[in-house]
């Protein structure tokens, strides 16, 4: 196993020293002829172009020009690192440690097929840190958002051990698992989220330019317009007069109730428990969380984190606010004696099932084993409530849009009606 990260840590200045050095590294784009008059172009970090020639020449190629590598027209910018990005990197990284590949040289690799500027720019900053003699745990506190407490107390723990390389393939499949659940909890919501707004689109569209039309011609004919169709062009006359202040109120309510949820744990507790009161929709978030909260609570504990300090940093992996809270209240149970299944049954949250298995791994000596069976029940019975979603939601999604299109077309119609019966 590589000892990058086992190794003693050089002496404070030397450290200071090292990491300074590799800071005034500039990569630099190259083009040379190797020895059969091939052209061949790369990429080399190196602290000026002298010494880039020198390393093409004792590789046995003759350099032809060296430039410095143009930075990105918006600074450091870059598409934001996706946790896909990350799920990615994480199994890359364990399937090189795994083979025997230096942790300097597997970042150094990974980081060159990167197409993500900023996630380009910043394994390579692990990997100057990790040469200036920092651990992989210390050096990816650097990036919280991308390497989460989860994350890195994960590593430190398969560090602490000797034993990173297992560690990190147990981190690349939660990894995978957790974007997998993610993506279903998309899938099933963003499908039916997106025929609502263009049916909204499509009535707003009716209500500004189409209604109008037939108000004229009802006025002309004098006909007296039933209440069904006087409430539609009522609201078509409050529509055509007020629909940009109308649509700038809404996005700054939807804008509002998102960032008060961030930054309201009442307000984010409440929308939580009303969520999981949503038929179907609310099944499968409960299912989802108790997938993550199983899943995640049995790598950690796998890994050798504490019972406690596993808790703690699960309680924000489950996805919802609810259960996060739950879980924080259990990891106070426990801290105080209480075993696992029973400070999870006093939440009221996870069935019986889930309880009963975690009981009998705790008593069996294997909580980690068990936690997986049910993670993997949970994360095939999200796939199967996901699919079962997608179907319902069509019809259902149809008939909806049906009644509000079919509803205004049929207002419109009535008073032509009325009229025609007239002679």
């Amino acid at each position: 196993m590589p000892t990058a990260t086992l190794a003693s840590k050089p002496a404070a200045g030397n450290v200071g020293a090292a990491r300074a050095a590799v800071k005034q590294l500039t990569v630099y784009e190259w083009t040379a002829l190797d020895k059969r008059g091939v052209k061949m172009k790369g990429e080399m970090q190196s602290r000026n172009a002298s010494l880039v020639k020198a390393e093409l020449r004792r590789q046995g190629m003759n350099p032809q020009g060296v430039k410095e590598k143009p930075k990105p027209l918006f600074g450091a910018a870059g598409s934001r690192v996706k946790p896909r990005d990350v799920a990615i990197f994480s199994r890359q990284i364990a399937t090189m440690m795994a083979a025997g590949v230096p942790m300097v040289q597997a970042f150094e690799i990974i980081a060159g097929g990167q197409r993500n500027v900023r996630f380009k720019n910043m394994l390579t900053d692990v990997k100057q840190n990790i040469e200036g003699g920092s651990a992989l745990h210390e050096a990816m506190a650097k990036y919280p958002v991308q390497f989460d407490e989860l994350y890195r107390n994960l590593v430190r723990a398969g560090e602490s051990a000797g034993v990173l390389d297992t560690v990190l393939d147990t981190v690349a499949t939660y990894k995978e698992r957790i974007e997998s659940i993610k993506g279903k909890i998309k899938k099933a919501l963003f499908y039916p989220a997106m025929v609502m707004v263009v049916a909204f689109l499509v009535m707003l569209v009716l209500l500004v330019f189409v209604v109008p039309v037939f108000q004229n011609v009802f006025a002309s004919a004098g006909v007296a317009l039933p209440a069904f169709t006087q409430m539609v062009v009522d609201l078509s006359n409050f529509m055509q007069h007020y629909w940009a202040p109308f649509l700038i109120v809404l996005i700054a309510l939807i804008v509002g109730i998102i960032m008060a949820y961030k930054r309201s744990e009442k307000m984010a507790h409440t929308v939580d428990r009303m969520s999981l009161k949503i038929p179907i929709i609310g099944n499968i978030l409960r299912q989802s969380a108790i997938a993550r909260f199983a899943r995640t609570l049995g790598v950690t504990f796998h890994a050798g984190v504490p019972l406690v300090e596993a808790l703690d940093s699960v309680s924000g992996a489950t996805g919802s606010v609810v259960y996060g809270q739950a879980i924080r209240k259990m990891r106070d149970d426990v801290a105080v004696g209480h075993q696992l299944h029973l400070a999870m049954s006093q939440t009221n949250l996870f069935p019986n099932m889930v309880t009963q298995m975690v009981s009998i791994g705790e008593e069996s000596g294997a909580l980690d084993s068990m936690l997986f069976k049910v993670a993997e029940f949970y994360e095939e019975e999200v796939g199967n409530a996901v699919d079962t979603l997608s179907t319902l939601l069509e019809p259902l999604i149809m008939v909806i849009i049906g009644i509000l299109v079919g509803g205004m077309v049929i207002a419109l119609y009535l008073p032509i009606f009325k009229l025609a019966g007239t002679f």
